[in-house]
This record gives C-alpha cells, structure tokens and sequence, in this order.
C-alpha cells in the first residue's frame, strides 16, 4: 500500500472504532428531513465523522475535509478527504450490517484512494494506485470484479426504487426488467460486492458526494467501471451513478437510463 492509502485504512479503522459501540445499542437521533421525509442522523455518524477528522488535521493539517456532517474545511485544496461516516443510516438504526464509513481522497477534485468499511464484519474494501483488496482479520485478499458480459445475465442493485424521482424511476424499471435478479437494500455496501464479484451493476440517483467518492476508486481498482447515467465521470452536480463488474455491461445499460437523462 501507499502511505495515502495505508492511511485511508487508519482513517476507516478509527470511524469503525467511533461508530460501532452505538450499534444495536441506545443512541441518540435526529431527522434532517423536511416534511414528509425521513432523513436520519445519529449520535454515531457525528462521533465517527469528529474522530476521523482528528486524526487528518493531526497527521495532514494541510489537506481538505469534505464531510456530510461538519461540512467543508478548505475544499479547494490540492488533496481533499471526502467523508461519510456511516452511509445507510436507516440500516443502521434497523441493526442491519449493511451500513458502512465511507473514506476517500480526491486530488485535484477527483477521487482517487477509496476505503469502504464495514466495522460489524470487520472488513475494510481499499481502492487505490496499488489496486482493489479486502482487508479482514488481519489478511489481504485481492478483489476483483466478474465476468458478465451480458446484461440478461447480471445481478443488479438499488437501495430502494421509492428513491428514485419520476423519469429516474421508470430508468431503474427498465434495467430491472433487463437483469436476470436484483437485490435491493445494501446502500453502498452493494458496491463492494461489485467489486468482490458477486454483484454485476449497481445504478442509483440522488447521491452526494460523498455518497460515491469513496466507492469510485475500489470499484475501478477490482477492474469495473464507474460513471454517471451518461458514460461519463460522475460530478456533485447530478447524483446519478452507474457502477458495472464488467465494463461492457455499461453500454447495455446507457440506453436505458438516457430517457431519465433527457428528461
């Protein structure tokens, strides 16, 4: 490993250490959401978030912070760490261990070292220069994306279709009705699996920042693709992702979500 991405790992350790005691346990939550929806955070995504953000302006005071929960400090800098404390919040207060810290470093505004941790299994997804591993009980296992050449073929992926908003919604019905299986429910933890090779393609909208930067990296890394909703690399702008296994699935997809894109 690099020492960013030895780093990264630390990063995700120490947001695991801050967040896991809460799980399954008695926390205390609040929902950002506005009127008819639901938005949670907890105790733990604000205490995994602090911690992290310790120990990068203690070991890189000079690098920039980009977090869901405290916001933007020096966000043009040339290294920037983007965080997501616990992604799948609502999984997490279910005690469902499909919820996951999300830690990337973007330089020059794209992402390019991604750590996917899932602290309940003890296991740390690392994307970067030196490639894709799983990092769990103290063993490195190599991660690698699957062979699917044809959508027909493929096990696909959402957190929930109720997400999805007009146009977008009928886009996820039309790659549903091509796949052969989907599983709905796992947030990012779907995109790990992409790049462990046992989920093809994982399509969402609506996501932030920092929702997705962490998972660009480690998807790539395994030998998959990710993009937005038109082949493209995906921005703060838009929130539509597409993540394939197998590169060649992408242009399979693309026709079909490009109504969404129109619109």
């Amino acid at each position: 490993m690099t020492e960013l991405e030895s780093f990264a790992v630390e990063l995700s350790r120490e947001a695991a250490r801050a967040a896991l005691p809460f799980f399954r346990g008695d926390f205390a939550q609040e929902d950002k959401g506005g009127p008819g929806a639901f938005d949670p955070v907890t105790e733990a995504d604000r205490a995994a978030e602090a911690a992290v953000r310790r120990l990068i302006a203690a070991r890189y005071p000079e690098h920039g912070v980009i977090g869901e929960e405290y916001g933007e400090d020096r966000p043009d800098a040339e290294r920037v760490w983007v965080l997501d404390p616990i992604d799948g919040t609502r999984a997490f207060i279910a005690g469902l261990p499909l919820w996951t810290t999300l830690v990337a470093l973007r330089r020059e505004g794209a992402p390019v070292i991604g750590a996917v941790g899932q602290p309940y299994l003890g296991e740390v997804f690392l994307g970067g220069p030196s490639g894709a591993r799983l990092l769990k009980d103290g063993a490195e296992t190599p991660l690698r994306t699957r062979v699917c050449p044809d959508l027909a073929q493929a096990l696909i992926a959402t957190t929930d279709p109720e997400i999805f908003v007009g146009a977008d919604r009928a886009a996820w019905d039309r790659l549903r009705g091509a796949a052969r299986l989907a599983r709905l429910g796992c947030d990012a933890y779907a995109y790990a699996m992409v790049a462990a090779g046992r989920i093809d393609l994982v399509a969402e909208s609506e996501l932030k920042v920092w929702d997705w930067s962490a998972l660009k990296p480690v998807v790539e890394a395994a030998g998959g693709r990710f993009t937005d909703w038109r082949g493209e690399a995906p921005h703060a702008g838009d929130g539509r992702v597409l993540a394939v296994g197998d590169p060649r699935l992408t242009a399979q997809a693309l026709p079909l979500l490009a109504a969404a894109v129109a619109a």
